[in-house]
């Protein structure tokens, strides 16, 4: 799964996610991709469960991106435990992603596929998400 190696902070703040990326908005990769309309943090699991759904489908022909990286901490205190006395231990690591961010990019599939697959792995996601497309090259000018 999906951690950093190395993090300047062991523990940090929650923070709030708002309002619209400006960064990672178009394809830079691939054919197709999947484009989050939503607001949400995306832990380690999913993106995994995804990324293996989107495989599977593909049949491990063509290629994956995967354009999200998951460097936020978060903590859990352990069940059964009275307030106070700190904050927890972390738990594991979250990509925090806002509307617009593309998630996956894929190439090397044909078009019916590549939905197929994109859908499978939207599944996998605590978000609402939509599949992009490469605007086709026009032949002459």
């Amino acid at each position: 799964m999906l951690a950093p190696k190395k993090v300047k902070y062991r523990k940090i703040q929650k923070g709030r996610v708002r309002g619209a990326e400006s960064r990672g908005l178009e394809l830079a990769f691939g054919d197709f991709g999947l484009k989050s309309t939503e607001t949400a943090r995306i832990d380690t699991r999913a993106l995994e469960a995804a990324r293996i759904a989107l495989t599977r489908h593909i049949k491990r022909g063509g290629r994956v991106w995967i354009r999200v990286f998951p460097d936020k901490p978060f903590t859990k205190k352990p069940a059964e435990t009275r307030m106070g006395k700190g904050k927890g231990s972390p738990e594991g690591w979250v990509a925090c992603v806002r509307p617009g961010r593309i998630l996956f990019e894929m190439e090397g599939v044909d078009h019916a596929t590549a939905r197929e697959a994109m859908r499978l792995a939207a599944q996998k996601l605590p978000i609402k998400t939509i599949v992009v497309e490469r605007e086709a090259q026009g032949f002459g000018a």
